[in-house]
């Protein structure tokens, strides 16, 4: 299939785009590039791509395309708090107006980035795509506004399915360090301390990236009537655990690292435990890393590519990423790209 991967230069996207080009698909990007520069080792081999705002993109742009897989967003929690309002924007009302410009190239199918973070506080319960969804924050609250608003435009002729995701870890060329397993493995990496600043017992789904990638390119090959307009949870059972069973698994691939829980930042109310068993059922799909597993290919990672102290806490963290770019005068306060060649 031709197939447009937005976000194509973002942590999930470098490791989506060689799975779906190994399997076939011919494969073009569409990034900003606000972070394709965030690299922990070789610079990865990106495909053909555009350089365009999400919030700028047309219908000309998306014609030829059989399908959309659209993982642009301002994407997590801490940094749809600091914008709420250009969240909304880019998550919300730029992938709704993507979605309909899609359906007017003639895109068949459009594969959205969703996130279990839609079920919010859930309590100890093991919940599916059946659930009430309980968004806690600006940012899962986009999700689910983008996932009501396109399956409303869903029709014969065009096949939205929504993946929520459970939250990634494992290793990337454009690394993250701002989500739970691969910060606290940094930091047991870089201190010998694994901080755990909540009181550890919050419950989190936990999905390997290139677990999300194949999950990604069984929906893109799946029969039509399979995806058509549904939602599925990404992620297996085995990976929900609280946060303090999360960093003990570090503790355990990390040598000598200790695990310390400060409780500085208090009770954290999203906590959820999440059934992965629809995917399976529907799509052949089954995630295959564990959380030990996941560990110890960061802790491996980090190690052979030089991570430095410097580069954990800046480049990699993406509201901090975004911040350097202001302050070189790069974007301007709607977060889009300012010319620097006028």
């Amino acid at each position: 299939m031709r197939v447009l991967v937005t976000g194509h230069q973002g942590y999930l996207g470098t490791v989506m785009v060689p799975l779906l080009r190994a399997r076939g698909h011919e494969v073009t990007g569409l990034d900003t590039g606000w972070f394709a520069d965030c690299v922990l080792g070789a610079a990865p081999q990106d495909p053909p791509g555009l350089a365009v705002d999400l919030r700028d993109v047309t219908a000309e742009q998306l014609t030829g395309f059989d399908a959309v897989i659209h993982l642009a967003a301002l994407s997590n929690d801490p940094l749809g708090a600091l914008v709420p309002e250009i969240t909304h924007d880019i998550n919300h009302h730029a992938s709704v107006r993507l979605a309909r410009l899609a359906k007017e190239a003639g895109v068949r199918r459009f594969l959205y980035a969703s996130t279990c973070s839609v079920y919010g506080s859930a309590g100890d319960g093991l919940v599916d795509e059946s659930a009430p969804l309980r968004p806690l924050t600006p940012y899962a609250e986009s999700k689910v506004r983008v996932e009501d608003d396109v399956a409303a435009i869903a029709d014969s002729g065009f096949a939205p399915v929504f993946l929520r995701n459970a939250t990634a870890f494992g290793f990337s060329p454009r690394l993250r360090a701002d989500i739970v397993l691969n910060n606290l493995v940094g930091h047991a990496v870089l201190s010998g301390v694994v901080k755990v600043l909540s009181d550890g017992t919050p419950w989190r789904p936990l999905v390997h990236a290139e677990d999300i990638a194949e999950a990604f390119a069984v929906c893109l090959e799946a029969p039509v009537e399979a995806i058509h307009c549904r939602a599925y949870n990404i992620g297996t059972e085995r990976n929900n655990r609280t946060v303090a069973e999360i960093a003990n698994a570090v503790a355990d691939v990390v040598p000598g690292a200790e695990v310390v829980i400060t409780g500085e930042s208090g009770a954290d109310p999203r906590s959820y435990r999440v059934d992965f068993a629809a995917a399976r059922r529907d799509l052949g799909f089954e995630a295959r890393w564990s959380i030990p597993d996941g560990a110890a290919q960061l802790y491996r990672e980090y190690r052979d590519r030089g991570l430095t102290a410097e580069a954990f806490g800046t480049a990699f963290v993406r509201l901090a990423a975004l911040r350097a770019l202001g302050e070189r005068g790069l974007l301007d306060t709607e977060l889009r790209r300012v010319r620097t060649d006028a």
